[in-house]
């Protein structure tokens, strides 16, 4: 399973969103999990009991001195497929490399 998440304290002491998130991503990276990070979401790619546990890991360490978390989660579940993270973006690069782009169709007024 790929789990897509990002977690945002609200209301605490520190006015640094990201030394919070930059906290729940230590615990990510710590597990051990293959992980990738991007300006909005951390994927994370296990099973689902590590991978939620991770998760729930990670909100705690980001909510600390919060009175309040914000948690937007996206989950793949694909039981039986491992090292997700680059395949699914192997395959889309694939199609782009096969296929010449398509122009875009803004108001086709040919009928």
């Amino acid at each position: 399973m790929i789990v897509a998440f990002s977690v945002a304290p609200a209301g605490g002491e520190s006015d640094s969103v990201s030394a919070a998130v930059a906290e729940a991503v230590r615990v990510v990276a710590d597990s051990g999990l293959p992980y990738e990070l991007n300006a909005m979401f951390t994927l994370i790619e296990g099973e689902w009991d590590e991978v939620m546990d991770v998760v729930r890991r990670a909100v705690e360490a980001a909510s600390r001195g919060a009175p309040r978390t914000s948690l937007v989660l996206k989950a793949d579940i694909r039981p039986g497929h491992t090292n997700q993270l680059q395949a699914k973006v192997a395959r889309v690069h694939q199609h782009l490399a096969a296929a010449p782009p398509t122009p875009p169709r803004h108001g086709d007024i040919s009928g």
